[in-house]
């Protein structure tokens, strides 16, 4: 097994691509299998996501960039801005790791909250896309 142990500065030539849903890039510790199939540990500092792009290396150079996998996820689209706000209010009051995009929510499927948002107007659908929530306020600060 090939340890990943630090996150490599971004522009970092990689050797292979390893790709996982948003619960695994969560996590610090974890076997893994590359898109190539090698077996990995990642052994990283607590409290980091993985980002859909970065570079993890080892002591023997091995690199893999990270990858965000399709999973399934609720899709809110939205060009009223009204509606698009008071459903990032009630997500976020709700603490939903949620994806923000231009006219667009996203979160990992759950069909109590998929109603919540159909009871304020909107339509939700459902479909398997990569899923990069916001980092959070304080992410990367020392709170």
């Amino acid at each position: 097994m090939l340890k990943l142990t630090e996150i490599a500065p971004p522009g970092t030539a990689f050797d292979d691509v390893l790709t996982l849903p948003f619960e695994l890039r969560q996590k610090s510790r974890l076997a893994a299998r590359t898109d190539n199939a090698k077996e990995v540990g990642l052994f990283l500092a607590r409290g980091q996501i993985l980002r859909s792009g970065m570079i993890l290396r080892g002591f023997d150079h091995f690199a893999v960039q990270i990858k965000a996998a399709h999973e399934p996820v609720s899709v809110v689209r939205s060009e009223d801005c009204t509606h698009f706000a008071k459903a990032c209010y009630h997500l976020g009051n709700r603490h939903v790791p949620l994806q923000i995009l231009a006219g667009e929510l996203r979160y990992l499927q759950d069909h109590v909250l998929d109603h919540m948002l159909e009871g304020l107007g909107l339509k939700v659908m459902h479909e398997r896309l990569p899923f990069e929530p916001e980092a959070g306020a304080y992410q990367g600060h020392d709170h």
